[in-house]
């Protein structure tokens, strides 16, 4: 079995908010296997890196690339653990190929057409006439759960903004989930949790900095009368004792899985099983993949059977985006078998073998 990666820029559509500033592209890698035999039949998969956010993106991830590269050829594990990007981007590739490289990555009800997965409408950062804008046409959509990134703005603008939704808007109507990306102070959190749980907010990932540690975001988590998330805390934690200790220290009442983030399908599943232990809640979120990754991420998630609106992104964000058999209606993703995906794409980029 042989590898080979290929770098690649997304472009976003407009400028994506988020609380690292504001995004105009954002880099990923391609990872594709093969037999020497017919190079022409691959299996791909995304190593979806997020400068700022993933622990791995520095100078050395190429370098772990080449080593993954030569090791392949030489039959020779490879330590992935504390590279979640690769190790799904690895993962996704092999289970391609294994599939019989038609990207379908895991064959279920749903990528037959006969299922779907609910999922929650984001809105990015932004000021508060464009936020308020971005509301509605979500919900003129057919979501009936949102995602709010707060953060960035005076908060009292933030509170006026949810008041807003809460005026036309109830609780059973529309779920509000916000996402603070840990930019609460231990000075303001509490009276901010406060004021979220009175405006019938569902929930908030990662109110306070992961960087905290775990027995303050405990002592957060036991007090708040709002449900808390975490996100962020979950980023480069990669066995499983670490996992249960966290979980048993801060008692959140969910995690917020991103598989290209915390470990992989493998590492995920194992946030999951451990959370499941303990009767915490769980939903999964995408990372800003482009189609290849989400297509998997989203096939994998259908596996799952979680009810609850998950965190995936739509392919709408990038103006050179690659094919996708997935589609929305309303606020359900759905897969569209029909849809079939020309490797020409693929063919195309920049491979380094």
């Amino acid at each position: 079995m042989r590898l080979a990666y290929a770098p690649y820029i997304l472009k976003f559509r407009q400028p994506a908010g988020t609380s690292r500033g504001v995004l105009h592209e954002k880099p990923t890698f391609f990872v594709k296997v093969f037999d020497e035999s017919d190079p022409s039949r691959y299996g791909i998969g995304e190593c979806s890196v997020f400068p700022g956010l993933s622990p791995e993106a520095d100078g050395n991830y190429g370098y772990k690339l080449i080593e993954l590269l030569a090791n392949m050829a030489l039959d020779k594990e490879t330590d992935l653990s504390r590279y979640s990007s690769i190790q799904i981007g690895l993962e996704e590739a092999l289970q391609d190929f294994a599939g019989g490289c038609r990207h379908v990555y895991f064959p279920s009800a749903f990528t037959q057409g006969k299922s779907e997965i609910r999922i929650n409408g984001l809105v990015w950062m932004g000021d508060f006439d464009r936020m308020i804008e971005r509301i509605d046409e979500k919900v003129a959509q057919g979501f009936r759960c949102i995602k709010l990134k707060i953060g960035a703005i005076d908060w009292q603008k933030e509170v006026d903004m949810i008041e807003y939704i809460r005026r036309k808007y109830s609780d059973r109507q529309l779920e509000i989930r916000v996402d603070a990306n840990g930019a609460f102070t231990m000075e303001n959190v509490f009276p901010r949790l406060k004021r979220l749980a009175d405006l019938g907010v569902h929930s908030i990932e990662q109110p306070v900095a992961a960087s905290l540690p775990a027995e303050l975001l405990a002592f957060v988590c036991s007090v708040s009368p709002l449900k808390i998330a975490l996100d962020e805390s979950l980023i480069g934690i990669s066995d499983d004792e670490s996992r249960r200790n966290l979980l048993d220290v801060v008692k959140p009442a969910y995690i917020i899985l991103k598989p290209s983030l915390c470990g992989g399908f493998a590492g995920a599943s194992q946030w999951i099983k451990a959370a499941e232990e303990r009767g915490i809640g769980w939903w999964v979120t995408s990372a800003l993949e482009s189609n290849v990754g989400l297509n998997a991420i989203a096939q994998w998630t259908a596996t799952l059977g979680n009810d609850m609106p998950q965190g995936l992104g739509t392919g709408a964000l990038f103006t050179n985006n690659f094919m996708s058999p997935l589609t929305l209606e309303a606020d359900e993703l759905k897969y569209d078998s029909s849809k079939i995906i020309n490797n020409e794409e693929f063919d195309k980029l920049d491979w380094h073998y």
